[in-house]
């Protein structure tokens, strides 16, 4: 699409967006939202950059192939649970640690995973769709 006004607005619009879906994830451990969340509004702000500039811009910003960043969040998932395993013997069981006064556990590093693979999963699928045109 060549529109100036999606453009203009799409370079306001996508930093808003990612920066609330790093909000949103990080707030979700408590309150509503997570890394599902979080992930989908990060994925709809690439979404509309992908609309307004077309994928190929999208690759060069996200800079990694989306099927690698959905691989690394599963790792992130993983290693959530197997660092349950090995501090209390149970898979994904929550452990905190505390740095200079911030508790800092599992849960989030399971969050910040799924965040991950959301992002990487739906942006296989926007930027495949994107690309068929």
């Amino acid at each position: 699409m060549n529109s100036l006004i999606l453009r203009t607005a799409t370079k306001i619009l996508v930093s808003l967006m990612l920066l609330f879906s790093i909000f949103i994830m990080l707030r979700g451990h408590n309150e509503p939202g997570g890394g599902f969340v979080g992930g989908l509004i990060a994925s709809t702000a690439f979404g509309l950059y992908a609309v307004a500039y077309g994928p190929q811009a999208v690759r060069n910003a996200i800079y990694f192939d989306p099927r690698k960043i959905a691989m690394f969040g599963l790792g992130l998932g993983i290693l959530a649970g197997i660092i349950g395993i090995l501090a209390k013997g149970v898979f994904l069981t929550g452990t905190w640690t505390h740095l200079g006064g911030i508790a800092i556990g599992t849960p989030v590093l399971f969050d910040l995973g799924v965040y991950f693979v959301v992002v990487g999963a739906v942006m296989t699928l926007i930027l495949a769709m994107e690309e068929e045109e």
